[in-house]
């Protein structure tokens, strides 16, 4: 089995934080989102890996020190790391294809900017499986339509008529997967576009025109990570997810001196928090260091310093300084503001 992961995007939606960091290495609950991704796709698929193929944007973003965490983490599962470079933000299918020597055999397809959890049981006699998750609003989604067997026969983006309510969370398993490679490369050669840019959905169309069977599955927890408001609250039930597995969230080496942390909370290495009260729903990043701070519903990433602050729904990045009196806050890395 393989998973490909096309992450090279930095969005706009999580600004400031993508400005620096791109929105898959945002941390939640300490890790990056395309960490824990990789991770729980590979725990719930209950079968070895063999590769984990990256694609990746511009290198000023996407660097050395992110091609070796994410060599690392791949071989942490057993398998092989392939890094690829998607130059032009081209869309969904160009990215897929510029990991066209990868795509082959059994493989999962996942986008780094959401997190599931879920029980993956693959429909073994499907050429592809794509996963869903029932909403209340299909309308700002794309949606799969079924028919009466329960398999996909179309997918619609963001129906004006209701089609279904099953919003496709963008991972997807194929049989093989040479099959998708060899249907969007006919997407490229035929220059089909829409919004600009090659489309994973033509791609599986294709597929679907030759008889292709496709098939749902379903995630128990589909937790977006599209914009602060939603990261917070990501984090808060990764958190909470964390904290019900017994996983340890306070590091031994982190300093808690007449302070308080109401579970569930994540503090990172060498964390020191002075004279404050932390939590609920609080990631605290390695390095970082809280005095005076009252702080729930909040994530703070690495090596910032955050002083005298009431926070709630705060979401601060790397490196940065804060010392005053704002409460709804949301500032990048290397910031600094000051009462």
């Amino acid at each position: 089995m393989k998973i490909i992961v096309p992450m090279a995007g930095r969005g706009s939606r999580l600004r400031p934080h993508t400005l620096t960091v791109p929105k898959p290495l945002i941390p939640i609950a300490g890790k990056p989102i395309v960490h824990r991704l990789v991770s729980d796709i590979a725990k719930v698929l209950g079968e070895p890996i063999e590769e984990v193929a990256f694609v990746l944007g511009d290198p000023a973003f996407f660097g050395d020190d992110v091609v070796e965490s994410l060599t690392e983490l791949a071989e942490s599962l057993g398998a092989k790391a392939s890094i690829y470079r998607q130059d032009q933000p081209l869309g969904t299918g160009h990215a897929i294809m510029c990991a066209k020597n990868s795509l082959s055999g059994p493989a999962v397809i996942a986008y780094a900017d959401t997190l599931i959890r879920a029980d993956f049981n693959l429909d073994k006699d499907a050429d592809a499986a794509i996963w869903v998750k029932q909403v209340e609003q299909p309308e700002a989604y794309g949606v799969v339509k079924l028919n009466d067997n329960k398999e996909i026969v179309e997918l619609v983006e963001k129906p004006a008529e209701f089609v279904s309510d099953l919003a496709v969370i963008g991972i997807y398993y194929f049989k093989d997967v040479a099959v998708l490679k060899d249907e969007l490369q006919h997407v490229l050669d035929n220059n089909i576009i829409h919004g600009g840019e090659y489309q994973i959905n033509d791609g599986i169309k294709g597929m679907m025109a030759k008889g292709r069977r496709f098939v749902t599955g379903k995630v128990d927890e589909w937790m977006d990570c599209g914009n602060k408001n939603v990261t917070i609250e990501t984090n808060g039930k990764m958190l909470g997810f964390l904290s019900a597995d017994n996983e340890k969230l306070v590091a031994d080496s982190a300093q808690i001196i007449d302070s308080e942390i109401i579970p569930p909370c994540y503090i990172g290495e060498n964390v020191i928090i002075k004279n404050s009260t932390v939590g609920p729903n609080v990631s605290v990043g390695d390095h970082t260091q809280l005095e005076n701070v009252t702080l729930k519903n909040s994530l703070i990433q690495t090596n910032t310093t955050v002083k005298n602050a009431n926070l709630e729904e705060a979401m601060i990045g790397n490196h940065a300084k804060f010392d005053g009196s704002f409460t709804k806050i949301s500032i990048g890395d290397y910031s600094t503001l000051e009462a």
